[in-house]
């Protein structure tokens, strides 16, 4: 990192007298005329001593490339909450989106985690549980100055292909990583790296659902299209990034897919004429929902049964009063029958808006 830092104030310097076309072909020259140790010491210990003096650190530590570390300390944070300083301002601004997505990335890893272990091992799992004890660790942890941290896929797969089913598969690879960092770093040290992209590899290969593949040309092709959408966004970006991605496609899926089944069967004896409604009525399917009546060639007393519907935001409201007041301006009536409880609930609340006629609701 310091090499890089290095590498890029010098490209910084002349990075604004570089003729247009060239930066590649110059940027390429600087990288390659890399640091020389004795550049990266001088920078290391240029940063050590400012954070000495800054109180961020009690002693220097050595640039030796080694993973030894030590017992964490109490420290708690000093934030300004001065909210007429803008300084102050911005930088709680930005701790609280930096802590929402966080613990965002944290809890849906952590649910996905917990879900494919329970798959794997056949049980069942707490998620709530999951969800408190990891905001409580993460919570006490920056006392300490650590980074906040999650289940992790890879790590759980792991300890379930070496045999690890329960809780103290957990806990011992934590105690085992704390004693090694503490104790033994030159152990670690010894691992060649590639060792290690190697057994990632096989986690993957071991964590993809490559039967997800088989479904290709056997399920809808929305479907189809939100897993490769959803796979893409977690290589390209994070797993956050992806989820929402996918819960969003997911829903305009199925609202289009719901706006398309809606159905009336209508029914007319001399009492007046039924329209018996199938469906959600929704912002996606006000459009059908309408175009099914003709109040110009309806009796005077229509009826319209939502024994197998349900009414479900303030568009499939306004839509009911629309057809209320087509039938009202041409002298006749409209009642509503077998409205459950949720949409006889939100015909209520909006009562100063709407004036329909309640005939019968279903009780739970």
């Amino acid at each position: 990192m310091i090499e890089k830092k290095i590498i890029d104030e010098r490209f910084d310097v002349i990075k604004d007298t570089i003729p247009y076309g060239q930066y590649d072909a110059v940027a390429t020259q600087i990288a390659a005329d890399r640091p020389s140790q004795a550049q990266i010491n001088a920078r290391w210990n240029e940063n050590q001593q400012r954070m000495l003096d800054s109180g961020e650190k009690e002693h220097a530590d050595p640039l030796d490339g080694s993973l030894r570390g030590e017992i964490p300390s109490l420290h708690i944070p000093t934030l300004n909450w001065d909210l007429s300083d803008s300084s102050a301002t911005s930088a709680l601004i930005t701790v609280f989106f930096l802590a929402l997505v966080l613990a965002s990335v944290g809890l849906i890893e952590s649910l996905m985690t917990l879900s494919l272990i329970d798959e794997i091992t056949q049980t069942k799992g707490r998620s709530n549980k999951e969800a408190i004890a990891q905001g409580s660790g993460n919570m006490l942890s920056g006392f300490f100055g650590g980074m906040c941290g999650c289940a992790m896929i890879g790590q759980s797969m792991i300890c379930l292909n070496s045999g690890g089913r329960g809780r103290m598969s957990g806990i011992s690879t934590a105690l085992f990583m704390m004693v090694f960092i503490l104790f033994f770093p030159s152990m670690v040290e010894m691992i060649p790296v590639a060792s290690l992209i190697g057994v990632m590899f096989m986690v993957v290969i071991a964590t993809f659902e490559w039967t997800s593949l088989r479904l290709f040309g056997k399920v809808h092709k929305s479907e189809i299209f939100i897993i490769i959408c959803v796979s893409t966004m977690t290589v390209l970006f994070d797993l956050a990034i992806a989820v929402s991605i996918g819960v969003i496609l997911s829903a305009l899926v199925y609202a289009w897919n719901s706006a398309k089944h809606i159905t009336v069967r209508v029914d007319e004896d001399e009492k007046g004429k039924t329209y018996h409604l199938v469906g959600n009525l929704f912002f996606g399917s006000i459009t059908d929902f309408k175009a099914k009546f003709n109040p110009s060639q309806d009796p005077n007393c229509v009826a319209i049964d939502f024994l197998d519907a349900r009414l479900f935001d303030q568009s499939a409201i306004e839509a009911v009063q629309g057809i209320s007041e087509k039938y009202k301006k041409l002298g006749k009536t409209v009642y509503l029958r077998n409205l459950n409880n949720e949409s006889a609930q939100l015909l209520r609340k909006a009562n100063d808006i709407v004036e329909v006629n309640i005939q019968s609701t279903l009780v739970a």
